[in-house]
């Protein structure tokens, strides 16, 4: 059995890092069974055998991988007769890739930074909120006090999407692929973790959300969080 160690709050049903969720729908999308197992930010030990501080970590067999863009190639190239998580073609992946870590996540973070902390254990929310206030250059809750006033912004970034839904029904076409995931995977992120409403309900992003969401027996809405 594969086993995906994934970051969890202090109930460890809670698993929220988009990176893990792209890599739990990746596996989803090639038709391979997993163990999730959680894991938290000050668990830094329980990744020692993988050479490795942060998730997500997977384990298939006698192969320890991490990062999720590395495990997604590794995925492609170890199951080709599987469905493609690319489409043959990695390069656009990798841009929706790029983009989601560079503009959407510092985007998104600044709406939910706050409620992350608060699921969290107590050891988890010191080492959280330290990190991250470092990292803002201000308090918590100084970052997602004005976060309604941010919404708008947010809302703009995500015209990309919007762009390429009015063409296709998915980021990758006409079926789903690793880019639709990718996205899916930041937005499951805020889903897990906050009740606050990022999206307006005549969104065409709010379609395709529902629909990506829905895939694979509705894992996603499975999963411990909020209502989208």
């Amino acid at each position: 059995m594969r086993t995906l160690y994934e970051l969890a709050g202090a109930d460890p049903e809670q698993r929220f890092s988009p990176f893990c969720w792209r890599t739990r729908l990746a596996l989803a999308h090639k038709g391979l069974e997993v163990e999730g197992t959680p894991w938290r930010f000050t668990e830094k030990e329980r990744l020692a055998f993988s050479g490795q501080a942060s998730v997500p970590v997977l384990v298939d067999g006698d192969t320890v991988l991490s990062d999720s863009w590395t495990i997604a190639e590794w995925l492609e190239a170890q199951y080709p007769g599987r469905p493609s998580l690319f489409g043959g073609a990695p390069g656009p992946v990798r841009f929706i890739n790029a983009w989601a870590d560079g503009v959407l996540h510092p985007a998104l973070a600044r709406l939910v930074v706050l409620d992350i902390h608060a699921c969290l254990g107590p050891d988890d929310q010191a080492y959280f909120r330290q990190s991250r206030e470092a990292r803002f250059g201000m308090s918590l809750e100084a970052v997602q006090a004005g976060r309604e006033a941010e919404l708008p912004a947010f809302r703009k970034v995500l015209q990309p999407l919007r762009m390429i839904l009015a063409k296709q029904a998915w980021i990758g076409g006409d079926a789903p692929n690793y880019a639709d995931y990718i996205v899916l995977g930041s937005l499951q992120w805020a889903r897990c973790v906050s009740d606050f409403k990022l999206l307006a309900s005549d969104d065409p992003v709010h379609a395709w959300r529902e629909r990506g969401f829905g895939l694979f027996g509705g894992m996603a809405m499975a999963a411990k969080g909020y209502a989208p």
